[in-house]
């Protein structure tokens, strides 16, 4: 019986991204509830300071001796962990918890072209076509059917959220065997909280918080949360690639959508249908035919 449990072991990493997304997907709803008692920057900032406390006590030993690099690293994924969190935020104040998940999800097929534009990886052919059916289930998630793209505000910033999230995926990958995994996320997320306090100014946000126990109950349920997913993110991502990532957290938006139904949220069928083809078309963008595999090795 060694062949069980070593094949468990090395898929540890996939699974264990499997069951954040889960986490990641009950979160938005969660976070939807919390505004009722802080404004959205705020509320990010003290969910990542909430995350940073949390990661900091089981990682306490390991942040003697940080290396600038590791500084470095942890402020650039901390900038762009605040902007996706925080539009993202902003975003449910005027849009649903399913709608949200399903356009962040967005970021998914954005990875490899960002990859391309600033690593110039060039993507597969089956990226472009799931930009395309991403891009087609957008129209329909947006409820513009045929017609000219009518974005409201909500749903613009959440989509700009997702293009900061599909940095973050990027930036781990790119830093995630060269430093101290839990020495960095202790210090992305202490960064992604300051940066989220310095973003109230720019939110219209004033400074005068209300203690609330259900805040403060829902702050450290997300705070638990976050530092679990950015933890297993981290370690997680040194044995998995970027792409690969990007298509486990594809069903992050199903599992939002599921949790927002029995919350009550009731999506129109055209929205429902296009998140059906944004979530196809992150698992095409990801997908590599076999015919495709054998043109690429023959190809010089």
């Amino acid at each position: 019986m060694p062949y069980f449990p070593s094949g468990l072991k090395a898929k540890a990493p996939q699974l264990a991204l499997i069951f954040i997304t889960l986490i990641w997907g009950g979160s938005f709803i969660t976070v939807q509830y919390g505004l009722n008692f802080a404004s959205p920057m705020f509320f990010v900032g003290c969910r990542f300071a909430a995350a940073m406390l949390f990661v900091g006590l089981f990682s306490w030993k390991d942040l003697a001796g940080i290396r600038l690099k590791e500084i470095a690293a942890g402020a650039l994924i901390g900038l762009v962990i605040a902007l996706g969190y925080g539009t993202q935020t902003i975003g449910l104040q005027s849009i649903s918890s399913s709608e949200s998940a399903f356009l962040t999800a967005l970021y998914v097929p954005l990875v490899p072209i960002l990859l391309w534009l600033l690593f110039r990886k060039t993507p597969q052919f089956m990226t472009w076509c799931g930009a395309a059916l991403a891009f087609l289930g957008l129209v329909f998630l947006t409820g513009n059917g045929f017609g000219a793209i009518q974005l409201n505000f909500g749903q613009i910033i959440t989509i700009l959220g997702s293009i900061a999230i599909a940095m973050e995926i990027i930036l781990i990958g790119l830093f995630a065997g060269k430093v101290n995994v839990r020495r960095v996320t202790v210090i992305q997320l202490g960064f992604a909280s300051i940066f989220a306090f310095c973003m109230m100014p720019l939110a219209d946000e004033n400074w005068n918080p209300v203690f609330s126990w259900p805040l403060v109950i829902i702050l450290a349920g997300l705070g638990l949360a976050s530092a679990a997913i950015q933890l297993v993110m981290n370690w997680a991502q040194r044995a998995v690639d970027p792409a690969q990532a990007a298509i486990i957290y594809s069903g992050e938006p199903v599992w939002a959508a599921l949790i927002g139904r029995i919350a009550g949220e009731r999506l129109p069928l055209l929205s429902l249908l296009g998140g059906a083809l944004v979530v196809l078309g992150v698992i095409v963008s990801e997908w590599k035919p076999k015919f495709l595999q054998k043109n690429e090795e023959v190809s010089p």
